[in-house]
């Protein structure tokens, strides 16, 4: 339930974030020489701004995703993404799709310096070193990315996941994570640093190998563009 606003959140989300990535560095070579930390910069703007434009699908995808957990009095039942879409706006207003969209946006400019800045550097990097064939070159840094932004978010997603399957204190009746931050230090003084990276290698492997997937495919489009114009 919410491939469909799954997809439409990937149309909007993906595809905006490395177009508006390219815009923006484009414009800032214009008035200096870019370099790593501009390039985390561009990727930390533009992912933000497409977390913005995506929040309406992000929202219809959880409230799809999540509707079967809820009792039958309470399910919402929407057809489709475009029926969620349509029903939050009428029912809650506009602005519903933006409420509570920072922790979305702040994890979207995150994966955009992490993934999309650090592959437009590999990149370069990895040309200066000899290695320009195109598939070569996105290869190698697409994984190299991958891992640098596999590194960099596990502890953000092992949080996450921490947080969304905790119970209450039986006692208290309190959570015992209120926050990122919080649920990060918390689980690195109760069970070691090295507890945020349990499970890396699968993680890798997902966030790795769906790194590689997008960015060849995305050269691909990008040199058969360039072909027709």
């Amino acid at each position: 339930n919410g491939l469909g606003a799954g997809i439409t959140r990937q149309i909007f989300y993906a595809t905006a974030r490395i177009g508006f990535y390219d815009i923006i560095r484009d414009q800032y070579k214009k008035y200096r020489e870019i370099d790593i930390w501009g390039r985390l910069v561009v990727g930390l703007t533009s992912g933000g701004m497409a977390a913005v434009i995506a929040c309406p699908a992000e929202v219809s995808l959880v409230r799809m995703s999540n509707d079967n957990a809820l009792p039958l009095e309470q399910r919402r039942n929407y057809k489709s993404v475009a029926d969620a879409g349509l029903r939050i706006a009428r029912e809650e207003g506009i602005f519903a799709f933006w409420r509570g969209c920072m922790p979305f946006v702040n994890r979207a400019m995150l994966v955009g310096a992490c993934q999309v800045g650090t592959y437009d550097q590999f990149k370069s990097s990895y040309a200066k070193m000899g290695i320009t064939s195109p598939i070569g070159n996105v290869f190698c840094s697409s994984m190299s990315a991958g891992l640098l932004y596999s590194v960099i978010t596990m502890p953000f997603e092992t949080a996450k996941n921490r947080m969304a399957f905790q119970k209450p204190d039986p006692t208290t009746g309190i959570l015992p994570y209120r926050s990122t931050a919080q649920t990060i230090t918390a689980m690195a003084k109760a069970e070691g640093v090295l507890s945020l990276w349990n499970g890396f290698l699968p993680y890798y492997l997902r966030s790795g190998g769906h790194t590689v997937c997008m960015f060849i495919l995305m050269e691909q489009l990008r040199t058969a563009y360039q072909n027709m114009a």
